[in-house]
């Protein structure tokens, strides 16, 4: 048995690496560990239960208000005690938070070879987003395998030098995780939400948390949700808060008071995914849900500059449109009331991935470890 050891501390890692870990308990010749940083805490615990997992180590790590720097050391630090003492043939990291990279540098210090899921996403901006755009170049730096959604992102590490024979383009875990979960049609726990799913208002999702976005660029694009919400109060806007304060001191002065916005609690993976799925639309400066709401058939208006993530906006499902009020108002009122505009949005075809992802992971790892060989690449 070869044991991987798969480190991961929020929610969107928690849903990319579950479906893996579930496939890895069933690989014959691997031993999944499960090791969680906790840099999100409850949110990562929902989609632990959601799935059915529970970790080997949790090194528990969050403190109020904690600083990167913070962050960086203690999952170093913690990281690299469960190495030495579970002695893992590979360690698996996921994406760009600041678990995946100290993960990482963790493993390279233990000479451990480190396998990146979600490999070789860019900006080519080193502080959009921040901090999570020097995260993945670093990692994909200290990587021996990189597991890259979309031929995008493997001409993406060839331009950095990384040799075609260490890439493998899988598709997006997130996509096999998010079929999954959308077919279960997870009951609303809060009741305001299930009557107005129930009474067939066109809803439109907001989700805004990003560092880059704190402070005046949120303040403008939730001005335009605002100025929106009040021109048409036959839709209704839903914004599950982000628990950070420096988000909720912007959203609910703005939006808080208008009838026809619900602001909600941060909301359970599974909930979440079936709003989406429930919604019309979605704004959102989150990366996931990027690719997650172009699978349903949502139209995205991204609430940022750029894009890590090219490919649905080339495809036509994605659309940027930065944070600037008057931009954000007009993107959106042209989807609210152009059925053309809407559906050539809502009916691109998303490029992250058919659904088969987990197993071109477990194959690389497999054919990394001795155990087994690639199979064919996602071509989508």
């Amino acid at each position: 048995m070869r044991r991987v050891m798969i480190v991961y501390g929020t929610r969107p890692e928690a849903v990319k690496v579950a479906t893996l870990i579930g496939a890895l308990r069933q690989a014959p010749d691997l031993e999944p560990v499960v090791v969680v940083t906790g840099q999100h805490r409850q949110l990562l615990d929902q989609v632990n239960e959601l799935f059915e997992i529970v970790p080997d180590h949790d090194l528990d790590i969050i403190t109020p208000r904690q600083t990167l720097a913070d962050v960086t050391t203690r999952v170093l630090t913690g990281a690299s005690a469960v190495i030495q003492s579970v002695r893992p043939d590979a360690v698996v990291v996921q994406g760009d938070t600041t678990t995946s990279f100290a993960a990482a540098l963790a493993a390279f210090y233990e000479k451990v070879p480190v396998v990146h899921v979600e490999a070789g996403l860019r900006t080519d901006d080193r502080y959009s987003p921040f901090p999570e755009e020097v995260n993945r170049r670093l990692t994909g730096r200290l990587a021996s395998v990189h597991l890259a959604p979309t031929a995008t992102n493997r001409a993406n590490l060839l331009a950095e030098g990384i040799p075609s024979s260490d890439i493998v383009v899988t598709g997006n875990t997130v996509i096999d995780a998010l079929f999954d979960v959308v077919a279960r049609r997870a009951p609303y726990s809060d009741p305001a939400l299930a009557s107005l799913v129930e009474s067939g208002r066109r809803i439109v999702l907001v989700t805004t948390h990003r560092r880059e976005s704190w402070g005046e660029p949120m303040r403008s694009a939730v001005g335009a949700i605002a100025d929106v919400a009040r021109s048409h109060p036959e839709i209704s806007v839903v914004l599950p808060l982000h628990r950070n304060p420096v988000v909720r001191e912007v959203v609910e002065p703005a939006l808080g008071g208008l009838p026809n916005v619900l602001l909600t609690e941060s909301l359970p993976y599974a909930e979440f995914a079936r709003l989406m799925s429930d919604s019309a639309l979605v704004l959102t400066d989150s990366g996931g849900v990027q690719e997650e709401a172009p699978s349903l058939g949502k139209p995205v208006l991204v609430l940022r500059e750029n894009t890590e993530r090219p490919e649905a906006v080339t495809a036509g499902t994605v659309r940027l449109v930065g944070t600037e009020r008057s931009t954000v108002r007009t993107a959106l009122l042209s989807l609210l009331d152009d059925e053309a505009s809407y559906a050539r949005m809502a009916t691109a075809m998303n490029p992250y991935g058919d659904g088969k992802a987990t197993p071109r992971c477990v194959a690389a790892i497999a054919d990394l470890l001795g155990t087994g060989f690639r199979i064919a690449d996602f071509d989508g």
